[in-house]
């Protein structure tokens, strides 16, 4: 009776690290490095420092794996015209799609699409009335997150550059803009199971 026990718990344990190896989530944090292209008369001026707090999931197939995540992000930077700097405000709800591929045990590259949903934005000027104007939001935009991520036990961290394939914010005060955002991003991840 004890040997079959044991035998179903060993077989029992063997079937939860196997099931762990090909399905894993957790939680997901980290900070970036975002600015704001800008065109039509604006200059693009300083980058801002933003966080990220959310989760990730990680599919593992025989040659490639799936990571896809729910974030909430700040982020920003600031611009200017002839006349006045702008400081922006990001706060949004990104969606990653990461495929990668497994560089031995410790290392992955990986890359994919990410969808964002603007839940809103803040614009300051530099006018002697310090104004806060609220730019109109799109639907969702979408860009792309390229990079390289490293795996140690249950940690993982991953270094990404994100560009911006839509626009953001398609006007500005009547001024037709440009405000795809671009970041690098630094993440730490634990996986649960």
């Amino acid at each position: 009776m004890k040997k079959s026990l044991l035998i179903v718990l060993f077989s029992l344990f063997a079937a939860i690290q196997t099931q762990a190896q090909v399905f894993s989530i957790g939680p997901k944090f980290g900070v970036s490095q975002g600015d704001v292209r800008v065109t039509d008369g604006f200059q693009g001026e300083e980058s801002k420092i933003g966080y990220h707090v959310g989760a990730f999931a990680r599919i593992n197939l025989p040659v490639i794996f799936l990571q896809p995540e729910v974030l909430y992000t700040n982020t920003g930077g600031s611009f200017r015209d002839n006349t006045f700097n702008y400081d922006v405000t990001f706060n949004r709800l990104d969606v990653p799609l990461m495929v990668g591929v497994n560089l031995g045990s410790l290392f992955r590259i990986q890359a994919g699409p990410v969808a964002t949903y603007l839940l809103d934005s803040k614009i300051s000027s530099s006018n002697t009335q310090q104004s806060t104007m609220i730019p109109p939001k799109e639907d969702f935009t979408f860009g792309y997150q390229a990079g390289v991520g490293v795996d140690i036990g249950t940690l993982i961290v991953d270094l990404k550059y994100e560009g911006g394939l839509t626009n953001s914010v398609s006007s500005y005060t009547q001024l037709p803009t440009d405000q795809r955002q671009n970041q690098l991003i630094l993440s730490l991840g634990f996986r649960l199971f």
